[in-house]
C-alpha cells in the first residue's frame, strides 16, 4: 500500500468514504469501490460513499472476497485508513454464508418437501436460537427451547417461512446463502432472434450476456435470483429476455407503468420467437393472463379504499411461474414485498439502474429479490459507446421575489 496526494480517497472511523474527483487517480479509484460501496452523493467535488453490511454482503454474494475490498481501499486512500475500517469489513464480510438455506427431502420432482437451515457453528446455532426475530422461526417456544434442532448446526424450516427467515437472519446480521433450489413452471419455448423483424442484425451486448449468465449460473443451486444494475439506456430489457430464454419457463414480468409494458411487448415480439398471442396484459384496461403476462406495480397495489384488501395480488398464484421479472425493482410497492416473500421457490430477477429506495427497503430487495448479481458503471459503458456520453450543465434561474419568499 502506498499513500499519495494524487489518490481520491479519504477513509473515515464512520465508514464514509470521501472520493476527490479532480485527483488524477479519482476514476481508478470509483471503478474499485463501486462494487462494495454504496454512492450516497456526488456534488460537484467531493462525491460521498458508505461502507453499509448490505453494500459488503452484495459484494461477497457476487464473489468478492473482503481482501480485494481492503486491497481497493488501501491502494486509492491518499491518508492511512483507520484500521476499524478493515476489522469491520472483515467482520462483515466473513458473516455472509454462515447461515446457508438448503433443500430437504424431496417427495417427488415437483415439489419441495422441506428446507434446512445450515448454520457454520454450534455458538451461532446457540445465538439465531435465541434471537427475537429468528427463534420462533426455527421452530423455539417455551415448550419446545430446542425447536426444530435437528443437529447441532441444522434446523428443519417450514417452507412457508423460507422468505421470512431471510428477512430475519439479515436483520440478526447473518444474512443467509439462499441454495435450496426452486420450483419447476409450466414450460414455455423460446428463443432470442438473430434478426430484427426490420431485418436488422440483433445479438446480446457481451455485458448484457454476462449479466444473464451471472444471475442463472447454468442453473445451479446458487442462480435464479439477483438483481443486475444497469444504467438507463444499457439494455435491461434485453437481460430479462435472455433470461427467459434460458430458463424456458411462463414468466411474470411486473413493470412500474403501462409505457413500459408496451415496451416489453414490443421488445419480446421483435427479438424473440414469442408470438402475440402468447403475450398477455394484467392493467386496468385488460386482465388476461397467458404464458408471458405483463402488469403494472399500480394494478397489483390497487385498492378501492385504505381498509379494502389489495384485489389483484391473486395475480401471483393464477398460474406455474417459472420466473418472475421485477423492472425497476428500486420502485418496487411495499405491500409487492409481502406476496414476494411467498414466492421464494421462483425464480426472481431484478433490473433497476440503482438499489437505492427512497423507503429504505433495500434489505428487502436484497433478500426477497435476491443479491446483486452484476452491476457496470455507466462510465464504463460510455467509454465503450454502448450509451450516450453525458453533457452536464447547470444553469442557475434567478427567482421572483414572491418565488424566494414561498422558497
Amino acid at each position: 500500500m502506498s499513500y499519495s496526494p494524487d489518490n481520491a480517497l479519504i477513509i473515515q472511523s464512520d465508514r464514509t468514504v470521501l472520493l476527490d474527483v479532480h485527483a488524477p487517480k479519482a476514476e481508478a479509484a470509483q471503478a474499485a469501490i463501486a462494487p462494495f460501496a454504496e454512492l450516497i452523493k456526488s456534488p460537484e467535488h467531493i462525491h460521498t460513499y458508505r461502507l453499509s453490511p448490505l453494500s459488503i454482503w452484495n459484494a461477497r454474494a457476487a464473489g468478492m472476497p473482503v481482501t480485494d475490498m481492503v486491497t481497493a481501499l488501501q491502494d486509492h486512500a491518499k491518508y492511512p485508513m483507520p484500521e476499524s475500517i478493515a476489522q469491520e469489513i472483515e467482520t462483515l464480510g466473513d458473516r455472509y454464508g454462515l447461515t446457508t438455506l438448503k433443500p430437504g427431502s424431496q417427495d417427488d420432482s415437483s415439489s419441495l418437501s422441506a428446507l434446512v437451515l445450515q448454520v457454520e457453528d454450534k455458538p451461532l446455532a446457540e445465538l439465531l436460537q435465541r434471537h427475537e426475530q429468528v427463534g420462533p422461526l426455527l421452530g423455539v417456544s417455551e415448550a419446545s427451547p430446542q425447536g426444530n434442532r435437528l443437529s447441532p448446526t441444522t434446523f428443519a424450516i417450514d417452507l412457508g417461512d423460507r422468505g421470512l427467515l431471510k428477512q430475519a437472519l439479515l436483520a440478526a446480521g447473518y444474512p443467509a446463502e439462499d441454495l435450496a433450489g426452486y420450483l419447476t413452471g409450466d414450460e414455455l419455448t423460446l428463443s432470442l432472434r438473430s434478426k430484427t423483424d426490420a431485418g436488422e442484425p440483433f445479438h446480446l451486448r457481451p455485458y448484457q450476456k454476462t449479466a444473464a449468465e451471472l444471475f442463472y449460473q447454468s442453473g445451479k443451486a446458487k442462480g435464479g435470483s439477483g438483481v443486475i444494475v444497469l444504467p438507463c439506456g444499457a439494455g435491461k430489457t434485453m437481460v430479462g429476455m435472455a433470461a427467459m430464454s434460458e430458463i424456458q419457463q411462463k414468466t411474470l414480468i411486473l413493470t412500474s407503468s403501462l409505457t413500459s409494458v408496451r415496451q416489453w411487448q414490443r421488445e419480446l415480439l421483435d427479438k424473440t420467437t414469442l408470438k402475440e398471442e402468447q403475450l398477455a396484459e394484467y392493467s386496468g384496461q385488460n386482465k388476461s393472463t397467458g404464458p408471458v403476462t405483463l402488469a403494472t406495480y399500480q394494478i397489483l397495489t390497487y385498492r378501492a379504499s385504505q381498509d379494502d384488501d389489495f384485489l389483484h395480488l391473486g395475480l401471483f398464484d393464477q398460474q406455474a411461474w417459472g420466473l418472475i421479472i421485477y423492472d425497476e425493482v428500486h420502485l418496487l410497492p411495499a405491500p409487492v414485498f409481502r406476496i414476494t416473500a411467498q414466492l421464494q421457490a421462483c425464480r426472481r430477477l431484478g433490473l433497476t439502474a440503482t438499489l437505492i429506495r427512497e423507503d429504505g427497503r433495500e434489505g428487502d430487495v436484497f433478500t426477497l429479490i435476491g443479491p446483486k448479481r452484476y452491476d457496470v458503471p455507466w462510465r464504463e459503458l460510455e467509454g465503450q459507446g454502448f450509451i450516450a456520453a453525458a453533457d452536464c450543465t447547470e444553469i442557475r434561474v434567478a427567482q421572483t421575489a414572491e418565488r424566494q419568499m414561498e422558497y
